[in-house]
């Protein structure tokens, strides 16, 4: 197997990358997305560079100027299409260093953006592979300094400017050990939960094709925000918001034939009699 590995040259990485080298099985080749948000953000880059030299890997990188200002969802975007178009090129599945306490921070911020059930069951995406998800934070640190490994500190770690960082020092300052694996086991239940209800929305999805009206008037509210959510995933690869979903259903309910509502995001809903269209904008 060949694997496009992200290193952003932090301790999570870091670790993740020494442990594949050791493991031995697969072909290896690291990635290093530099965002250009830090001005000294070039210096991680270097940093991976003559980390993948160490270990006689191949490494790709690209740097894209988003600027001080840039959110966390824009930069992720960003890594993440830069990883994917990678993994494409070389035929490669992508590897990230996502570990446990990364599922209890988003959890956290999905709930305080008002999440569905959706929001609990994070890190399961398609095509990427995350094989420290059972691995505390702690437990990375502990590996790092048993086999003394060097690795850089994003300075941004440390800035209240990101909503992460505020999670972080809030949740894990009063969240118990035993509070921490009750999470964990909810979020393992939403994934069985997810990996049980998507093979039955694959089988709702028609794309180009139009959906009843009546299947959506007719169901519960969750139930028809998940079906009109499959329907714009089949043609955007996007989901939109719990918000735009609840409104999108709303309007095939009640929208007049011919009209169109804009769901967001470049994706729009055309009413016919009995039917409605997924466009594109």
């Amino acid at each position: 197997m060949r694997y496009l590995v992200a290193v952003s040259g932090g301790v999570d990485s870091v670790v993740l990358l020494d442990k594949l080298v050791r493991e031995g099985d697969h072909e290896l080749i690291v990635a290093h997305f530099d965002h250009g948000i830090r001005p000294d953000s070039a210096t991680d880059a270097r940093f991976v560079e003559q980390l993948a030299l160490l270990y006689s890997l191949p490494f790709v990188v690209k740097r894209e100027e988003l600027g001080a200002s840039a959110s966390e969802d824009e930069a992720r975007r960003r890594r993440y299409a830069f990883l994917r178009e990678q993994a494409d090129r070389y035929d490669a599945r992508i590897v990230t260093a996502h570990h446990a306490d990364d599922v209890i921070e988003t959890i956290a911020i999905n709930i305080l953006r008002g999440t569905g059930w959706r929001g609990l069951s994070v890190f399961d995406t398609a095509g990427i592979e995350r094989p420290q998800l059972a691995t505390t934070k702690d437990e990375i640190y502990t590996y790092a300094l048993e086999r003394r490994l060097e690795w850089v500190e994003d300075s941004t770690n440390a800035s209240d400017a990101y909503l992460r960082n505020r999670i972080r020092r809030t949740i894990f300052r009063y969240l118990t050990k035993g509070q921490k694996e009750q999470l964990l086991q909810l979020w393992q239940e939403q994934l069985t939960l997810k990996r049980q209800i998507d093979p039955l929305l694959s089988d709702y999805v028609q794309p180009n094709e139009p959906y009843e009206r009546h299947d959506i008037i007719m169901a519960d509210m969750q139930t028809a925000c998940e079906l009109v959510r499959a329907a714009i995933i089949s043609l955007t690869k996007t989901s939109p918001t719990r918000p735009q979903l609840e409104r999108a259903v709303l309007a095939i309910r009640t929208a007049r034939v011919g009209t169109s509502h804009n769901v967001g995001d470049g994706v729009k809903l055309t009413f016919l009699q009995r039917t409605f269209l997924v466009q594109t904008l």
